[in-house]
């Protein structure tokens, strides 16, 4: 269950979101500017809400009436950021290794690796990597941090055509194998249809619907964003 009730504000914007969903991948769609990563960073404790609460199956994050604010580092969630955010000096072996518990399952950064393709890449440095490539080392080391969420911003933007069907197939086949809360940020239309459980349309930080995903499909794609780079409290 996911439960997001925030009001916060951001210079001249305020998003004001209020939603119960029970889905397991839950995407926020929306134009650009609409408050979609400002969510997402609410939710990883990078913004702090003036009121609200934050929770996943029952656990706040954020409440402030019961004056829980749970550290950055504590919420146990994967973040995968736009750019990746890989450390150019480490190999991909590293920056999948980076940030793993102390007491992990031995076989665990294995699985990781053969459900992404990575297991070629492992002694190469970020900047040998493509764009695909990258977003998948990031989603790698998220999952290694075994977050009881992931939060993905964005995680195909600016990726050419091969690239993003590389890595939208690698998330399906995640969302297939784990059950895991995941937060999806997406202003394309078929992205979201391909991965989310349930949709919010969010509008100038507001809700303005929440869609199951076979309602979701069944609208019109919308014109949010711009197209794939070439090859070079409502319904719940």
């Amino acid at each position: 269950m996911i439960e997001l009730d925030l009001a916060l504000q951001r210079g001249e914007f305020s998003l004001e979101l209020d939603l119960v969903s029970p889905a397991r991948t839950l995407a926020l769609f929306g134009p650009s500017g609409c408050g979609k990563t400002t969510t997402l960073l609410a939710i990883a404790g990078l913004l702090h809400p003036q009121c609200g609460r934050i929770a996943f199956d029952g656990q706040a994050l954020f409440d402030s009436r019961a004056r829980i604010d749970v550290a950055v580092a504590q919420r146990g969630l994967g973040v995968v950021f736009q750019d990746a955010r890989l450390f150019p000096h480490m190999s991909v072996r590293d920056n999948l290794r980076y940030g793993m518990p102390h007491r992990h399952q031995p076989d665990r950064f294995d699985a990781a690796v053969q459900l992404l393709g990575l297991a070629g890449l492992l002694k190469r440095k970020p900047a040998q990597l493509s764009g695909g490539q990258i977003r998948r080392v990031a989603i790698g080391r998220a999952l290694l941090r075994e977050p009881r969420a992931l939060l993905l911003d964005e995680p195909l933007t600016n990726l050419h055509r091969e690239a993003r069907a590389e890595v939208l197939d690698h998330l399906r086949g995640l969302k297939r194998e784990l059950s895991l809360i995941t937060i999806l940020v997406s202003h394309q239309h078929d992205e979201v249809a391909a991965l989310a459980d349930a949709v919010a349309v969010i509008d100038d930080g507001r809700l303005a619907a929440l869609h199951g995903i076979e309602a979701f499909r069944a609208l019109p794609a919308a014109p949010f964003g711009p197209p794939v780079a070439p090859n070079l409290r409502a319904a719940r």
